[in-house]
């Protein structure tokens, strides 16, 4: 970093700033910039994106609010029917229930069978009805497996069991022919109303009651019974306990479910049981002959549910949710009578996709416009910002003190016109003003971040003082303008070596100079690198001596004196005069050894610390005798630095 203060070039061809930037690369922190036409651009794109996303957000959300009540409408429909459904069975039950002289067995078991048969035929939604006292006799019409009329009487020992088969109750024909008798089958077995699960748990309950799924005796098919209990006292003062039950299969309850799906629209539809075990999905044919789990959509949907801890809940829910990469509104919701939980799912693109559709290629056409828009005024910014641009590219260079062939900017904008002419005075200020700054120890200082105000930290550094032999004498031989000329080519060459080796010139006193290494910035092995320049200012002396011995002028013979250790180095000076140097008996020392050259004869001596620093690197020779140094009351071991 290095330029003296005539502001020559430095030595082989090289500005002694590009080779202390070499040496010691400065960090920058980097900012994010932006012009201004990119900032007016950035502000309406930024307004036209929110804009436009805040349309399209909007515009999803309305499809997305479109789709789920589409769709809570179309579950509606189908609880409703679901509902309508039971109701249906329940009151069918009900209605056998309230009949004053229903009776399984005995002298009006004919007109209570009639009646059983009738109400079956009238309700589609259920397979078989059925009453049950607690002596262990039962009257039942099926119409599945087999339409018939059940007669059951309990014994001690075993069960008879009396089946009147029908035609089915669809036939067309008359009342009394459908009702008429086809034929008569009889015999034992082990069946005992008494003890099926949907007499024990309608006394138990002591109410209607919904069974949990179970295989039916008769179908040998799964279902659900709907169960109400009941007393009656007869004429002859017997009083019996009574159960009237109405099954629906599994099966009857799924096609039921298939075609309310079916008529409310799309998707697919579900019961569950209160254990959460499938009861009838519309997604799947045929009867389901034994319980299982969810499966499929229905299961992930399902475990989406158990997660989320709303299966089983007793309130409706809405949510979304993905299987297989597609995604799916649902709906739930609870039916308080049975205990299940009824189901809905649809897939969203198949509601959805159509207006999503539309939605997207609204929001690609507004895209479209908007960057022809975008595109259009960054060509016309750029025609009023290529210029500040430019100009701003010529202050940086400005602001680095790079003021040597510094481009104009003309314009007919009268403001660009007045900022370069501005910019142009202030370069030419500079110029004649940085011949008498260091330069380059500002340039890192602001690199740095350090603030050009009067401060100072303490810094491990290795100090060199250099001098010209017998330069008094000389300069007493020569004309001014020689000596001048003879003093700037020597200052050039030694700033260009040092900047080479991160050397920091501090000052030029006289022929002297004070060069620093490690400040203002840190440099690692400082001590190696001072003694290198050193030995390559000795040799690049030896040639100019050698141009000046031709012209007859004297030789320049420097002695070097170099040491290292702490020193206090900063900006220092008054508040409006300031300069970086350092201080301290570092900077005094290393003043003392290049005097000491003097008295041994010598060319480059060192201190014991930075000898140390150089860990045998170099070729050097130990003074034997310690050397006292002026001002000093202790003695110091020395090294001569070998230039040869």
């Amino acid at each position: 970093m290095n330029k003296n203060s005539s502001g020559n070039p430095g030595v082989a061809g090289k500005p002694p700033f590009e080779s202390a930037a070499a040496a010691v690369p400065l960090r920058r922190p980097r900012r994010f910039r932006v012009d201004v036409g990119t900032i007016v651009s950035a502000v309406a794109l930024a307004q036209s994106l929110l804009l436009v996303s805040l349309g399209y957000w909007g515009s999803q959300r309305l499809v997305s609010r479109i789709g789920t009540s589409a769709h809570k409408a179309n579950h509606d429909r189908t609880q409703d029917k679901v509902l309508a459904f039971l109701q249906k069975a329940e009151s069918v039950v009900n209605a056998v229930a309230s009949a004053p002289s229903l009776r399984p067995a005995g002298d009006n078991s004919e007109r209570t069978s009639e009646l059983l048969w009738t109400l079956l035929a009238q309700s589609p939604e259920l397979d078989s009805i059925y009453v049950a006292n607690d002596a262990g006799q039962m009257l039942m019409a099926l119409r599945y497996p087999t339409p018939a009329m059940r007669h059951i009487e309990r014994g001690p020992d075993f069960t008879t069991e009396t089946w009147h088969y029908k035609r089915p109750p669809e036939a067309e024909s008359d009342a009394q022919n459908r009702y008429a008798t086809q034929r008569i089958e009889a015999f034992r077995s082990s069946y005992d109303p008494n003890k099926r699960g949907w007499y024990l748990q309608a006394c138990k309950a002591q109410g209607p009651i919904w069974t949990p799924p179970y295989v039916f005796a008769a179908a040998q098919e799964l279902g659900v019974t709907y169960a109400l209990p009941g007393k009656r006292r007869y004429a002859e003062g017997s009083t019996q306990s009574l159960v009237v039950a109405g099954d629906v299969s599994l099966g009857r309850l799924s096609g039921f479910v298939r075609q309310f799906s079916s008529t409310a629209g799309y998707g697919d539809s579900a019961l569950l049981s209160a254990d959460f075990r499938v009861l009838a999905r519309s997604d799947q044919q045929g009867a389901l002959h034994k319980l299982e789990a969810p499966t499929g959509v229905l299961g992930a949907l399902h475990d989406h549910m158990m997660a989320g801890g709303t299966a089983g809940s007793g309130s409706d829910t809405a949510f979304s949710f993905a299987y297989e990469g597609r995604g799916y509104l649902v709906q739930t919701s609870f039916i308080p009578s049975t205990g299940w939980q009824l189901v809905s799912w649809v897939p969203e693109d198949m509601l959805l996709g159509d207006l999503r559709r539309a939605v997207l290629w609204g929001l690609l056409v507004a895209l479209g416009f908007l960057a022809i828009a975008l595109f259009m005024s960054l060509k016309l910014s750029r025609l009023v910002t290529s210029p500040v641009e430019n100009l701003s590219h010529i202050a940086r260079r400005i602001g680095l003190l790079e003021l040597d062939n510094l481009p104009r900017e003309p314009s007919r904008v009268l403001e660009i016109q007045h900022l370069d002419q501005a910019l142009d005075d202030s370069a030419r200020s500079l110029k004649a003003f940085s011949k008498f700054v260091p330069v380059d120890v500002i340039n890192q200082l602001i690199a740095e971040g350090h603030a050009l105000a009067p401060n100072g930290s303490p810094r491990r550094i290795t100090v060199m003082f250099t001098d010209v032999e017998g330069f008094t004498s000389i300069s007493e031989s020569l004309d001014t303008d020689v000596l001048v000329g003879m003093l700037t080519q020597y200052f050039n060459l030694a700033a260009g070596v040092f900047a080479r080796h991160g050397g920091v010139i501090d000052k030029f006193i006289g022929d002297g100079i004070m060069v620093l290494w490690g400040a203002p910035a840190d440099l690692p092995d400082a001590e190696y690198k001072a003694c290198l320049a050193a030995l390559e200012l000795h040799i690049e002396m030896d040639e100019l001596n050698r141009q000046w011995a031709e012209q007859g002028l004297p030789e320049f013979r420097t002695r070097v004196g170099l040491h290292t250790g702490v020193v206090i180095a900063g900006v220092l000076g008054s508040n409006d005069r300031l300069s970086y140097t350092a201080f301290g008996d570092v900077i005094n020392v290393a003043s003392r050894i290049e005097g000491i050259n003097k008295q041994l004869g010598t060319q480059v001596l060192m201190s014991q610390v930075t000898f140390a620093g150089l860990r045998g690197r170099l070729h050097t020779r130990r003074i034997e005798e310690l050397v006292e140094l002026r001002g000093r009351q202790t003695r110091m071991v020395l090294y001569e630095l070998m230039t040869s």
